[in-house]
């Protein structure tokens, strides 16, 4: 891509201060922050989990961009839109919200750590939700970077079910990978639940067996370079990005400590 990115849309599962602070949600935190200061447009992105505070965090509905209802299974349901600022950061963060999927308590998993059974729902909600939203804002991103499980499907929908469509015919898909593959499978008819637009069996045949190393290979599949953000990787994953050919960014300790991964992702945008 050159020299020529200027704008990134990071899809994030976490980000702190919404989340607890961990390694995922601060650079869902930080990473955006680093890349504007860096005189690149972003856009920033999260699910609006049950566990968020709405008053604490001054959350606040984005009529104009409400409204859509996305249908998974048959069932419509309505993409609600909302918006926060993290002041210190001069950041402004879009969630997706929908009644039925995110005003749990818990991320993805029950009081028992039982994983919700429809989180694979939930993830195609996130997914298309976010596309859906851009379009909407008619905002072209350069670079769309992916952090966490809930973001997987995404590359595909841009790939196979958005490409056709202006705002996204130049956009390129990053996916950061971190320790938080799901161990629970997702059901059975995924497959049916993910397939839209013009998507084949075909374009889903690695996640035959449903579950979250296979989907985290899907993702990889469709994206244009992936980024290990964290040291327990599978190694399965890692020698299937590595089969697929994805120009990649090695997990370095150091820089994430001293924040210095801003400037080798932003470098990484500019390779891809």
């Amino acid at each position: 891509m050159g020299n020529s990115v200027k704008r990134v849309l990071f899809v994030n599962s976490e980000i702190y201060p919404y989340l607890p602070e961990n390694e995922m949600s601060r650079i869902g935190r930080n990473l955006p922050q680093g890349i504007q200061e860096r005189k690149k447009e972003i856009r920033s992105f999260m699910p609006r989990y049950g566990c968020i505070n709405e008053r604490k965090n001054q959350l606040h509905e984005v009529i104009r961009l409400s409204g859509i209802n996305i249908i998974i299974n048959d069932v419509d349901r309505p993409l609600v839109i909302k918006v926060a600022s993290i002041p210190s950061a001069r950041l402004q963060v879009y969630f997706i919200d929908n009644e039925d999927y995110f005003h749990r308590k818990r991320t993805y998993t029950d009081e028992n750590g039982v994983f919700y059974e429809d989180n694979d729902e939930r993830a195609v909600f996130f997914a298309r939700g976010v596309l859906e939203t851009v379009k909407k804002l008619r905002w072209v991103p350069d670079i769309i970077h992916c952090h966490g499980w809930i973001s997987h499907i995404l590359p595909l929908y841009l790939k196979k079910a958005y490409i056709d469509d202006p705002i996204f015919s130049g956009s390129k898909v990053i996916t950061s990978f971190y320790d938080d593959t799901p161990s629970a499978p997702f059901s059975q008819n995924f497959k049916e639940i993910v397939k839209f637009g013009n998507i084949s069996d075909e374009d889903l045949n690695l996640i035959e067996e449903p579950d979250g190393i296979n989907l985290a290979k899907l993702a990889a599949r469709y994206s244009d370079g992936v980024i290990f953000a964290n040291e327990n990787i599978p190694e399965e994953l890692k020698s299937f990005c590595e089969s697929e050919g994805k120009p990649s960014l090695a997990f370095k300790r150091a820089a994430l400590e001293d924040k210095s991964y801003i400037d080798d992702y932003n470098s990484f945008y500019d390779t891809i």
